[in-house]
């Protein structure tokens, strides 16, 4: 899925606080849930995941889920989230940054977590768990047929995110973090 890059300055300073990434992914892999449970799971006042549960609706990123009741469930309405400063004036550039910032450190909070639970899996996943890195030599072409190729692979399973009746017995959250960096001329 290729979305267009966020270029309002506003939309970014939304996504530039790392609990609202964490939001985010509780959604996406717990799927629609309330400021309460929110709060149960993330170790954050009720308040302050309303507030930013609150946030992230006002730029279009969740959406209060429909149906009876006082406390209404949140859940994701934009999955994925471009971030790119390119092009953008100095605003949108710094707050590009900002966002890009805030996702990278609670990002490394989740792996520095899994890391420390990794004992804690059973063999079976303990397996196949770890941190993938390589360097290697590309043309500008064949970095970006490597991209497309692992959006891919990962489309291939994405309706499950959104349906759990189409996930398989033991399937569980699998986070999967990739970083492109090319060195400098």
């Amino acid at each position: 899925m290729t979305d267009a890059p966020i270029t309002d300055p506003k939309t970014l300073r939304a996504l530039s606080h790392p609990f609202r990434w964490k939001l985010i992914n509780l959604l996406t892999e717990q799927g629609p849930s309330t400021a309460t449970e929110c709060s149960a799971k993330l170790g954050e006042s009720v308040a302050s995941c309303s507030y930013h549960l609150n946030m992230l609706a006002k730029y279009g990123f969740v959406a209060e889920v429909e149906g009876p009741g006082r406390q209404k469930p949140w859940r994701i309405a934009k999955r994925h989230q471009m971030i790119s400063s390119e092009g953008l004036d100095e605003e949108g550039a710094l707050a590009a940054e900002a966002a890009e910032m805030a996702y990278l450190e609670q990002e490394f909070e989740r792996m520095r977590g899994a890391l420390r639970q990794h004992e804690h899996l059973s063999d079976e996943w303990r397996d196949h768990y770890g941190v993938i890195s390589s360097t290697t030599f590309l043309t500008r072409e064949e970095l970006r047929e490597i991209q497309v190729g692992v959006r891919a692979l990962f489309d291939r399973f994405d309706e499950r995110v959104e349906n759990p009746e189409l996930r398989p017995e033991g399937a569980r959250p699998v986070r999967f973090f990739m970083n492109t960096a090319v060195s400098p001329e």
